[in-house]
């Protein structure tokens, strides 16, 4: 029969389950509470010169904040005080201490543990969370800023692929100018920054200018920033110039869904002021085009015979003048641009693109076009590495939730605590 070798605890401290601790006694106190008194089972060291210590100077009562056990809990730790023993040690006495309850620490870390994982990892609200484990906000808050601190450096991090975009901070504010006493709107941006082949964010910056996203990329090592390959960005002039000046080796790419969206907006700017000169009015949801709105923003390939049909009715019925199904051929000559797979491709469908919209000849469709010639490297990048910033729409998505979450943040840094935290969980996993 084989027995163990080490003394067996007792029920109470395999059910309380704090390491290097046992149970000494339990009281119940007034409302169902309880009170659990514990010591250590382990030795401890001075942490001036790491001798153990042996002779016991005093013991004292410390209240620890630790999770609900089967309901809310007190725990006092029966903490010892010992001598130093070693001579040349400027320390006489010392507090013992573990690993789950550090020095100078009023809570165990397992509490700690609970409370990120609660936030960060099932989505609740810090006020929640402190409700439910019976804490402060502020504990909550702390927990979540010591988990920050422990979060891989970004510098020592080796990027290959970057996605940069911006999302709103809170909601779009107005504030008095003293000097002209006129009203000035404030959108408070910021922007993300994502490794697109770990889907990590590793970074969030105020503001969605080159100021912002330069000094960021100025704080990253050279050899961080040389080892950079690709970025894809939204057609942002701002974040180009701040590639450009940090990262002047580095391919740059533009992400296909925002050029797409560009083209539809081009297609319901020009459907919108056709309907105005031919009808003097808004459209109407009598009006063939105005019920297919949506339809003319659809991608052709996906449309059934049934959609193609009632698409063709819309041309025949409320565009006289051929107008707005010569925008639509741009709009889908321009996604045929953006699916090809090589630059010599690319090239051909950027000539037919030309072409269809010399045809158009519409002030919205001339506007698309030099877009395009503006960012036709870019697009080339696009089409050769295939980079875009759907990853960080991904976490963009997520920041929203916890946005809704919390009811909105004042904090700049604890948002930013909570988005960093969440994408390096999400990532781990």
């Amino acid at each position: 029969m084989t027995e163990l070798t080490a003394a067996r605890p007792d029920a109470a401290t395999v059910i309380f389950n704090l390491p290097d601790y046992r149970v000494l006694n339990a009281d119940i106190l007034t409302f169902g509470q309880r009170r659990i008194h514990v010591e250590t089972t382990i030795e401890s060291g001075c942490p001036s010169c790491g001798v153990i210590g042996t002779r016991r100077h005093s013991r004292r009562k410390q209240r620890i904040r630790d999770i609900p056990l089967a309901g809310p809990v007190e725990v006092l730790w029966s903490k010892r005080r010992f001598f130093c023993d070693e001579p040349e040690c400027p320390r006489q006495t010392f507090s013992e201490s573990t690993a789950e309850v550090p020095r100078r620490a009023r809570s165990t870390r397992r509490l700690q543990d609970a409370l990120v994982s609660a936030v960060i990892g099932s989505g609740r609200a810090a006020t929640e969370t402190a409700a439910a484990f019976g804490v402060s906000w502020w504990l909550v808050q702390r927990a979540l800023n010591n988990a920050m601190h422990e979060l891989p450096d970004v510098n020592n991090l080796q990027p290959k692929r970057l996605g940069i975009d911006e999302h709103r901070f809170r909601s779009v504010r107005y504030f008095k100018d003293p000097e002209t006493n006129a009203w000035k709107r404030y959108e408070p941006w910021m922007t993300t920054i994502v490794d697109l082949d770990t889907g990590q964010v590793l970074g969030v910056v105020d503001g969605r200018d080159s100021r912002g996203v330069g000094d960021w990329l100025f704080a990253r090592p050279l050899d961080w920033r040389l080892g950079v390959e690709v970025v894809a960005i939204d057609p942002s002039a701002a974040f180009r110039k701040a590639l450009r000046m940090w990262l002047p080796r580095t391919a740059v790419s533009v992400d296909a869904f925002h050029m797409v969206m560009l083209g539809n907006n081009m297609l319901t700017e020009v459907r919108q002021r056709l309907t105005q000169e031919t009808k003097g009015r808004r459209g109407r949801s009598g009006d063939p085009v105005w019920a297919n709105r949506l339809l003319l923003l659809r991608a052709s390939e996906t449309l059934s015979d049934r959609a193609r049909n009632r698409l063709q009715t819309v041309f025949d019925v409320d565009d006289p003048t051929g107008k707005l199904k010569a925008v639509w051929d741009v709009k889908e000559q321009l996604r045929a641009l953006l699916r090809t797979g090589s630059l010599a491709d690319a090239a051909a469908a950027k000539d037919t693109l030309q072409r269809l919209v010399e045809r158009a000849g519409q002030p919205e469709t001339n506007r698309l076009w030099r877009t395009v010639c503006r960012w036709w490297q870019e697009i080339e990048v696009l089409i050769i590495t295939g980079a875009t910033t759907a990853k960080v729409e991904a976490n963009n998505t997520a920041i929203k939730q916890i946005k809704r979450t919390g009811r909105g943040f004042v904090n700049g840094a604890n948002y930013t605590a909570r988005i960093m935290l969440r994408s390096a969980a999400r990532t781990a996993a």
